[in-house]
């Protein structure tokens, strides 16, 4: 008989299922581990529709400057939006490195293993 994993980690004592987890701490390090990185890819799409919609408000805009300037002020905001998203991950890929951790975005690697 085959053992699911996901369910071998827990047994039945008491009032609800106690983990049998060696880091209880795992589950909510993965969860924020991903959440990071789902939200930076998020972010980074985000941006690159702004500047698509800001190119295409600044084409459609037919010499009207209230219209061009709007189109100006949502691209620059969208490259400037894109670029933090960029230079965040980059800063905070050095200072993990200064740190001595490997992966930055894995919070795993964060905790000590004993």
């Amino acid at each position: 008989m085959i053992k699911n994993n996901l369910i071998a980690q827990y047994k039945l004592e008491g009032p609800g299922l106690q983990p049998n987890l060696t880091n209880p701490a795992e589950p909510a390090e993965g969860l924020i581990s991903q959440l990071i990185g789902i939200l930076t890819i998020v972010g980074v799409i985000f941006f690159i529709i702004q500047i698509i919609f800001a190119g295409y408000s600044m084409m459609s805009a037919q010499g009207d400057p209230k219209k061009i300037e709007a189109g100006h002020k949502r691209l620059t905001d969208g490259i400037l939006g894109i670029t933090i998203v960029v230079v965040a991950l980059g800063v905070g890929a050095f200072i993990a490195t200064l740190l001595g951790i490997k992966d930055p975005l894995n919070i795993q690697n964060l905790i000590p293993k004993g």
